[in-house]
C-alpha cells in the first residue's frame, strides 16, 4: 500500500511563542498521534507566525502550493490553525486542496464552513461589544485618550482573539474529565499549551477565558 502525503501546517501567534516552540510541541504531538498507524509521510513541515484573525499567511499559500504540486494532504493539527473566517476556509476550499484538521478528522466540508462561519460571528459580537463598552465608559466621564482608546480595543480584540482559539482545547479538557478551572490549567500545562503570555495556566487565567466564552465552571 502506497504511503499517503502529507504536508503538514503548524501556526502560533505571537513572536515569542515562535522562538521557544510553546504550541508547536503540542500541535506536533498532535499531529504525531493522528499518523500513528496509518502508513503516512510528512514530506514538508511548515510554521507560521501570525494572527489568527489575518487571512494573508505567506507559510500557509506555500504550505498549500507544495500540497498542490506534490498531491499532498494539508495537515493540520486544530481548525482554528487555518482561519476564524469564513472566506479564507471558502477560498481554501475552492483552492482544491484536500486537507485534515486533526481535531475533526472525518469533518465535511460544509460543516467546517459552518463552524468558520460561527466563529467569524463571535468575532464580530466581541469586536461590537467592546466598541459598546468604550462608548459606555466615555458616557460615564472617564477619559480615554485617543492612544488609550487604542490599546484599549487592541487589548480587548486581542484576549477576546485568544479565547476563541482556546475553545478546542478547553472542549478537550471537558472532555477528558476537568471539571473546575484548576483541573483545566492543569490540562493545559501537562500538554505543554502555553497561556496567552506564554507561560504556565493558572485557575484565574482560565477562568478568564471561560468568561470570554460563556462556559460556566466551578473555579476551583
Amino acid at each position: 500500500m502506497d504511503s499517503q502525503r502529507f504536508v503538514a501546517y503548524f501556526r502560533v501567534s505571537t513572536d515569542r511563542q515562535g522562538r521557544s516552540g510553546l504550541g508547536l510541541d503540542a500541535q506536533r504531538e498532535a499531529v504525531v498521534q493522528f499518523l500513528a498507524g496509518r502508513s503516512a509521510t510528512i514530506i514538508a513541515e511548515y510554521v507560521e507566525i501570525e494572527s489568527g484573525g489575518k487571512n494573508d499567511r505567506p507559510k500557509l499559500r506555500d504550505a498549500i502550493a507544495a500540497c498542490q504540486r506534490e498531491k499532498a494532504v494539508l495537515l493540520i493539527a486544530k481548525l482554528d490553525r487555518l482561519a476564524r473566517s469564513v472566506l479564507f476556509i471558502a477560498n481554501l476550499m475552492d483552492s482544491e486542496t484536500e486537507f485534515v484538521a486533526v481535531d475533526m478528522p472525518h469533518a465535511s466540508r460544509f460543516v467546517l464552513h459552518v463552524l468558520a462561519a460561527v466563529a467569524e460571528h463571535e468575532r464580530q459580537v466581541i469586536g461590537e461589544r467592546t466598541k459598546a463598552a468604550l462608548a459606555a465608559a466615555k458616557a460615564r466621564g472617564v477619559r480615554l485618550g485617543l492612544n488609550g482608546a487604542r490599546l484599549a480595543v487592541k487589548h480587548k480584540t486581542e484576549a477576546a482573539s485568544f479565547a476563541m482559539e482556546m475553545r478546542g482545547a478547553i472542549m478537550v479538557a471537558l472532555d477528558a474529565g476537568a471539571r473546575t478551572t484548576e483541573q483545566i490549567a492543569g490540562h493545559f500545562n501537562a500538554a505543554g499549551i502555553p497561556s496567552r503570555q506564554g507561560g504556565r495556566w493558572h485557575p484565574a487565567s482560565v477562568a478568564r477565558i471561560l468568561r470570554r466564552l460563556h462556559i460556566s465552571c466551578r473555579l476551583q
